[in-house]
Formats: structure tokens, C-alpha cells, sequence
């Protein structure tokens, strides 16, 4: 095994080439989101468009279950590159392929069979219902390829390949977005189409991976009598990859509660607030994409034991994304006002939605610091502190200060929450970081 997996004599130069491909495909996938409410919301039939918005918590739940799989086994063979042991990341790499595979005809037979239930679970109502029914079927029986997805587009930048990575996401979604309007208008088959047009997407991401894997990668497998790994592993995956995943549902969670706590002050509140989330996703995912950018070379570095080498990196990331983060946060606190009219120019709206836009921002520099020890926490394979910090800005943590500030500042405690919960969370980080990573 080649001990040059990674240039650590240029570290900023090998974390861009391995952090700018991400943080591309997390722009497409913004462009995706934004394409795909357009060409659904084109239709100009209200209850399809809200049958589809339905369910997006379905998806989140796909999404989760393959990062338990792509993030917690991305980490564990990361650290099994460090340590130069290409069997161990053979066995790990096939183990994920496949227990994905079934994970995902597991979960899909458990969604036609309870399908009726789980639709009213989710939200839909008399009007909603058939059109949400549509698209949910597709996506129980294409359980298997959605959460394969997110396998071996994080496994494969484990080697480097970050750029064949993105590749498959970037080409998935293009094809997505090509098949979007003619699947869904000319073809007329509205909410079935859009969920048709979206898993042809990912079908087309799953095979370019899969293509990579078995003729660029020198080190993963989906051979299957590789399959099979010891109980350590399994724990060393799930304890880095529930994390990961708890961070999406919980992220859902959050906005279902602040929606409700936002309701009593009127719709028009509920509004801006949908809006401003929006726009704060454009700098979120692009700092989310280089964050994540860096966990391959963390784990590689903390598998090797180059301990100067990893603290080099992540003073550098940190500086880095400290830096992005107080541009973003300048830049959309001056401009908030502008971009809220950019989607919605209403009065009221515009009003307060830039109150609501400018405290979002504000913890930016915080957010970037949470979201760097977190996937530093996971690359390096230490469960409990990335289990608190999924818990906290975007989670458990979020909620209890949400509850605590409304009670007593009402409406102010409730658009500072976010803030609040930021600045929390990165001490809370930070403290972790020193007891895990600098005192041991």
C-alpha cells in the first residue's frame, strides 16, 4: 500500500482539492432544491405541490439511514488508511455497500406495508393524500438505491477521489433536473414523475460510484465474501455514523418546533422565517461542503498518529472557515433587507424577515466552528463528543434554549434562539475538543 495517499507536505493545497469537488456537488444540490420546487410548483396545482413538500421528511429519513453507513464507515476507513490496513478497508467498505442494500429493502417494505399511516404521520390530509401517495410509493420501493447513494460518494473521497465523487452527484442531478419538466408537465404525470425524474438521478449517481470503485479505486470492494467485519467495526461505524445521522433529523425537527412556536404570531412571520431558512442554507452548505471536505485527511492523520500534522490542519481549517464565515455573516447582515425582497417583496414580510435574517447570521462564525469539531470528531472516530454536538446547535440543545428564551423574552427569545444556541454549542465544542483531542 502506497504511503502517499495524501500530499501532507502541501496540507491547504490537498484539503481544497479535497474540499472544493464538495463543496461543488452541495451547490448543485442547492441549484437541485430551488429547480425542483420551480418546476413542481409550475403545475399551479396547490395540493400536488404541498403532496410532494409532504413528504421531504421521508427523504431526510433516507438520507439518514445511508449516512449512518457512508459517514461512519467513511471515518473508520479514513483511520484504516492512516494505519496502512488495506484489508480491513475492504472488508469495511463491502460490509457498507451491502448492509445499505438491505437496510434500504428493509425500511421500503416497511413503507408500503404501513403506507397509509405513515402518510397521515406525516401531514397529509383528504386533499394531499393521493398526491403524496404517489410520490411516496416510488420512493419505498427505490429505498435501496436512495440510500446507496450516499455510500460510495462518501467512501470513494475517503481515497482521494473527491473529484469522481462529485462527478456522480453533479451528473445525478443535472439528470434530474433535465427530466423534472418533462416527466412532470409534458408527460403529465405530476407527483409521480417528480419522484420518478429524482430516483432516475439517483440510480445514474449509484452506478457512476459503483463504476469508480470497481475501475479507479485500489482499495475499496463490493466483493461480497468481503462483506463480513467483527462487532468492533460495526460499533466503530454506528458509533460515528448515528451521529451523523441524528444531525439530519434533527435539523427537521428543529424547523417543525420553531414553526410551532412561530405560528401564534401569524403567518406572516411563519413566511419569513421559511424564507430567511433559505437563504441562510446558501452559506450553511457551502460551509457544511468545506467542513467535510477535511475528513478524509483528518482520519488519515489521526490513523497515522501525525499529531503535529493534524493540529497544522486544523488550526488552518479553522482560520479558514472562521474567515468565510465573517464574510458571509457581513455580507448578509448589510444585504438582508435586499435579499428578502429578492423572494418576497412584502412589507411586512420584508420586515421581519430581515430582523430574522441578521440574528441567523450572526452566529455564522459559531456554526462554522460547531461544524468543524464535529466532523473532526467523527473523521477521528470519537462517538460521545460527536454524538453531543449532532445534539446541540441543530438539535436537543436548540430546543431547550428555544423554550427557555420564548418563555421569558417571547417573541425576541424566539428569532435570537438560533444565536444563542450557536454560541453554546461552540463552547461546548471547544471544551470537548480540549478534554478528547488535546489533553489525551
Amino acid at each position: 500500500m502506497e504511503n502517499n495517499v495524501f500530499d501532507l507536505d502541501h496540507l491547504p493545497k490537498t484539503y481544497f482539492s479535497m474540499a472544493l469537488p464538495v463543496v461543488m456537488g452541495m451547490v448543485v444540490s442547492l441549484v437541485y432544491n430551488l429547480a425542483d420546487t420551480y418546476f413542481i410548483a409550475q403545475t399551479m396545482n396547490t395540493a400536488l405541490v404541498a403532496g410532494v413538500s409532504i413528504c421531504s421528511p421521508i427523504f431526510t429519513t433516507l438520507m439518514a439511514f445511508g449516512n449512518i453507513y457512508g459517514q461512519g464507515g467513511s471515518s473508520l476507513i479514513s483511520r484504516l488508511l492512516g494505519k496502512q490496513d488495506t484489508n480491513g478497508i475492504r472488508h469495511v467498505s463491502s460490509f457498507c455497500f451491502y448492509v445499505a442494500i438491505v437496510t434500504g429493502i428493509v425500511i421500503g417494505a416497511l413503507m408500503v406495508v404501513f403506507q397509509t399511516p405513515l402518510l397521515h404521520l406525516i401531514g397529509a390530509q383528504e386533499d394531499t393524500i393521493e398526491y403524496a401517495r404517489q410520490y411516496y410509493v416510488v420512493l419505498a420501493v427505490s429505498a435501496p438505491i436512495v440510500i446507496l447513494s450516499f455510500i460510495h460518494s462518501n467512501l470513494l473521497r475517503c481515497e482521494g477521489m473527491a473529484t469522481q465523487s462529485m462527478v456522480a452527484s453533479v451528473t445525478g442531478t443535472i439528470i434530474n433536473i433535465i427530466l423534472d419538466p418533462i416527466f412532470i408537465s409534458v408527460f403529465g404525470w405530476g407527483a409521480f414523475g417528480a419522484a420518478v425524474a429524482t430516483v432516475i438521478g439517483y440510480i445514474f449517481n449509484v452506478l457512476i460510484c459503483l463504476f469508480f470503485v470497481l475501475k479507479k479505486s485500489k482499495f475499496l470492494s463490493v466483493v461480497v465474501s468481503e462483506w463480513k467485519v467483527g462487532m468492533a467495526e460495526v460499533k466503530d461505524i454506528l458509533g460515528v455514523g448515528i451521529p451523523a445521522a441524528l444531525t439530519n433529523l434533527m435539523q427537521s425537527l428543529c424547523i417543525v418546533v420553531l414553526n410551532i412556536f412561530l405560528v401564534k404570531y401569524g403567518s406572516e412571520r411563519v413566511a419569513a422565517m421559511g424564507i430567511v431558512l433559505k437563504i441562510n442554507m446558501i452559506s450553511q452548505l457551502i460551509l457544511v461542503g468545506f467542513a467535510f471536505g477535511g475528513v478524509p485527511l483528518y482520519g488519515y492523520l489521526y490513523g497515522a498518529q501525525l499529531k503535529d500534522k493534524l493540529n497544522e490542519l486544523i488550526k488552518f481549517c479553522l482560520l479558514f472557515l472562521g474567515g468565510l464565515s465573517l464574510a458571509f455573516t457581513a455580507v448578509m447582515f448589510i444585504g438582508a433587507e435586499g435579499m428578502m425582497k429578492i423572494f418576497l417583496d412584502t412589507g411586512k414580510i420584508v420586515e421581519y424577515g430581515t430582523v430574522m435574517l441578521r440574528w441567523q447570521v450572526l452566529g455564522t462564525v459559531f456554526g462554522a466552528v460547531v461544524l468543524e469539531l464535529s466532523v473532526l470528531f467523527q473523521a477521528s472516530g470519537q462517538a460521545f463528543p460527536a454524538l453531543v454536538m449532532s445534539l446541540s446547535r441543530q438539535g436537543i440543545l436548540f430546543v431547550v434554549i428555544l423554550i427557555i428564551l420564548v418563555q421569558i423574552f417571547g417573541y425576541t427569545g424566539l428569532i435570537v434562539s438560533q444565536f444563542v444556541a450557536d454560541v453554546v454549542s461552540a463552547g461546548l465544542g471547544l471544551v470537548l475538543y480540549y478534554k478528547t483531542m488535546v489533553q489525551k
